[in-house]
């Protein structure tokens, strides 16, 4: 038992023989958990993102099924589960069932190089990076196969629709992400985090004036690239009824929002794992941490805190800015993120050497760099506080007068 233990935290020692079992069983007791975990907050997401849309526009949202509607997720699985699936009669029915399952598939994958501690990883990946980007590309390949198999002029528009959308952004998302693996030196996951420290100011957001910019990148590319509005042109129902998805019921029509929904923790985590120091503690060092289950648990809680803040952004964002135009979508790719993404990696490779030479200066640049950007993001709440307590009242009498 102590043997098991000393492998679960993370200290392999070459004197002592594991049993077999250990490897075999820690595979499955993860990939037990990834499920879980993935159809818990698919699920769980949805229920919220619900909430959160009758909050903003002034409505209650799912409120009967359980406390407050908790259970809502519930009662719609059951219900899709129970509703007759319909395949068009002119519809390739091989392609068509089993079109969902790549876009799930592809999203799923993902959680394999998911790093919540030093020692509680699927798998960490020497090519993490590469690995994350490859694996999204079966949702490109589900979309185009459900949309082309429905046999139907709008899901045909909707699927290489999303498709030109999904391909494009993949590339302003890879160059944000180089701008943090160029001084982490590493394309691991486990890598990058370690590279970085637990405190704010030592993490990859703040490291240099590339990696501050590519975290609005990335994060930008990302809701792109995973359909969110607003940038969910393959499922705009004002213009393609609903995209690839049009012809699809029941259960197979649930698998595509249900991937959706768990992209969401996708983009939270990458995000808090190149930008946001990971799982890593202030004033704790990896070693301490890699020593300790309780420090573990400690950094996958805080890990799974700073991806759920960024998952609420994320539905904030998809109830307050409006649905971009298809001309609009393409140009802010090909025409800013993508020359933003380029130059990024120059000014990365850049600063680098700049650190090298002059590690006083770039630490006090990257000060700087981030002290203004505390600075507007506070002047930018004050001003919603100010209109809110103020000049909302004032604009709402004006209009009722």
């Amino acid at each position: 038992m102590s043997e098991l233990f000393t492998f679960i935290q993370g200290r392999w020692d070459p004197a002592v023989t594991y049993p077999q079992i250990v490897w075999p069983a820690l595979v499955v007791a993860y990939g037990v958990f990834a499920v879980t975990f993935a159809s818990l907050f698919a699920g769980i997401t949805s229920w919220y993102e619900r909430r959160v849309a009758g909050r903003m526009q002034c409505r209650i949202g799912p409120n009967r099924v359980g406390p407050q509607g908790v259970l809502q997720w519930l009662a719609d699985g059951f219900k899709a589960f129970l509703k007759e699936d319909l395949v068009p009669k002119e519809a390739d029915g091989i392609l068509y069932r089993i079109a969902p399952y790549p876009v799930f598939v592809g999203v799923f994958c993902t959680w394999v190089i998911l790093p919540y501690a030093p020692a509680v990883v699927g798998a960490d990946l020497n090519v993490g990076v590469v690995f994350l980007m490859a694996i999204t590309a079966l949702v490109v390949a589900g979309i185009i196969m459900g949309g082309w198999a429905s046999n139907s002029k709008w899901a045909l528009l909707g699927g290489v629709r999303s498709a030109a959308q999904m391909v494009s952004y993949e590339i302003p998302v890879g160059f944000a992400l180089l701008t943090a693996v160029i001084p982490a030196g590493t394309l691991s996951l486990q890598g990058i985090i370690a590279a970085q420290g637990g405190a704010p100011w030592n993490w990859m957001v703040f490291h240099s004036p590339a990696t501050f910019i590519a975290f609005f990148v990335y994060f930008t590319a990302a809701l792109a690239e995973g359909n969110r509005t607003p940038f969910d042109l393959p499922e705009a129902e004002s213009e393609l009824v609903a995209g690839y998805n049009t012809e699809y019921s029941g259960m197979r029509f649930i698998w595509f929002f249900f991937a959706e929904w768990a992209n969401l923790y996708v983009i939270g985590a990458v995000v808090a794992a190149v930008f946001l120091g990971g799982w890593r503690l202030p004033g704790v060092g990896i070693e301490q941490q890699a020593a300790s289950l309780w420090l573990q648990f400690a950094g996958a809680c805080l890990f799974v805190l700073k991806a759920l803040v960024l998952v609420n952004v994320i539905i904030w964002l998809r109830w307050t800015l409006p649905r971009l135009r298809v001309d609009q979508l393409m140009i802010m790719c090909w025409k800013y993120l993508v020359p933003a993404g380029m130059v990024l990696v120059v000014v990365a490779v850049f600063w680098v050497f700049v650190e090298r030479g002059m590690p006083g200066f770039a630490r006090w640049v990257a000060f700087l760099l981030c002290a203004t950007g505390f600075f507007l993001v506070g002047l930018m709440f004050w001003r919603a506080w100010y209109n809110i307590k103020y000049g909302g009242d004032r604009l709402y009498l004006k209009f009722m007068v």
